[in-house]
């Protein structure tokens, strides 16, 4: 079938985006699911850094690639083996899918599954190979791609499209009481950044917890904190718009780094979101004796920090990564499905902005600049993108 999509065709374009325009929206042929596989009608798709991450070129992926990883939509059309869903039903998409067989699938969420990783780093899906195909020449020099030939998967979702065909496991049903804008948040900000509270950090009863970077990730992990009701939640972030956002959302105080460490603010447990260096040195800075630093920020891979061992040691601290919050998905999306449908997780808060497919080059460049903590692209029953949006008005949610 013919879909739409927002192809990346080269990576490391000079910034404004809006100008180099690295990311096309394109006709793209787009194969039956698989024995294992759904195709799914998108109604909603949020714009997060790990896009960003393979545009800037932090992220190596192969392109062309159909971008996209945190979405929601309906399944109309089930493979031959999947008997667990139903044509109508919404589903949110999980990035990182699981085999459920692998070693690092036997560790409850600490570690990637392998099989999921590596189709992930080649662009295809879980059941291995591509059902993206170029409609007409795509991409530039040794990356160019003629018509019919493949194009990449994003993170085994490549969400930035009226459709997509994804492997059974990397989907997670949900009800249709949670609105497609939130469906979508959850399969990545809030996964993420929920998980690294709720997994990795595990805050006791009375515990301070202190969030480093409030964009989407960042601010998920603020709002699962505050839920908790264990005790403080401080929010750390660069940008003055983004601390007053997080006391507004219940933060109960909100530092720039420099201010948190001149006041030398420490916690039991500290999350770092932001993926810079310096994000990762401040978090450190910021844990206390016998606490623990969660990191989910994805820095370029060439990033190196400094940070004091001896600290470490003596005061008995503790460095967890934590990559897709150490989720579960199909454990883990539900549960904040049922805190959000509690009033516990407003998770519509995360959402700053909905922005059209044409505009994603713009959406990009305003992520980069720090100005967005969720944009999300809305498509309608048609699959097409809504007509009140036509003018690329933004629509604040907050």
């Amino acid at each position: 079938m013919k879909i739409r999509g927002a192809v990346l065709g080269r990576i490391g374009d000079e910034r404004p985006y809006a100008t180099s325009r690295p990311i096309s929206v394109v006709e793209l042929e787009l194969d039956e699911p698989g024995p294992t596989e759904v195709l799914v009608r998108i109604e909603a798709a949020g714009v997060c850094h790990s896009d960003l991450s393979v545009v800037d070129g932090n992220r190596v992926r192969p392109v062309p690639m159909l971008l996209g990883h945190e979405a929601a939509g309906r399944v109309e059309r089930v493979g031959a083996e999947v008997d667990d869903l139903a044509v109508g039903q919404r589903v949110v998409m999980a990035f990182l899918p699981r085999c459920g067989e692998c070693a690092g699938c036997r560790t409850d969420g600490r570690l990637p599954c392998t099989r999921g990783s590596a189709s992930n780093n080649a662009g295809e899906l879980l059941g291995g190979g591509r059902r993206l195909h170029a409609v007409t020449p795509l991409g530039d020099g040794d990356d160019a791609v003629g018509a019919g030939d493949d194009v990449h998967h994003h993170l085994g979702v490549s969400g930035f499209a009226t459709h997509a065909v994804v492997d059974r496991r990397s989907l997670v049903p949900v009800d249709d009481d949670v609105p497609p804008e939130v469906a979508a948040v959850l399969g990545c900000a809030v996964l993420t950044g929920g998980g690294a509270v709720l997994n990795a950090g595990k805050p006791a009863d009375g515990d301070t917890v202190v969030v480093v970077g409030l964009g989407g990730v960042g601010m998920a992990a603020l709002l699962t904190a505050v839920s908790l009701g264990k005790g403080p939640v401080i929010g750390v972030d660069a940008v003055p718009e983004k601390l007053a956002r997080a006391l507004e959302l219940g933060a109960s105080q909100a530092f720039s780094p420099a201010d948190a460490l001149e006041a030398g603010l420490k916690a039991p447990v500290v999350v770092e979101a932001a993926g810079n260096v310096r994000a990762f040195e401040t978090a450190v800075a910021l844990t206390g004796v016998g606490g623990v630093t969660v990191t989910v920020g994805l820095p370029a891979p060439t990033a190196e920090a400094t940070i004091r061992p001896l600290g470490i040691t003596a005061e008995a601290r503790t460095i967890v990564g934590s990559y897709l919050g150490s989720a579960v998905p199909a454990r883990d999306i539900p549960t904040y499905a049922q805190m959000w449908r509690e009033g516990r997780l407003p998770v519509e808060a995360l959402i700053s902005s909905r922005t059209r497919l044409e505009d994603i080059n713009q959406a990009m460049d305003a992520l980069a600049d720090g100005q967005a903590i969720r944009q999300v692209i809305i498509f309608d029953a048609d699959g097409s993108e809504p007509s009140d949006q036509a003018d690329g008005t933004d629509h604040d949610h907050r």
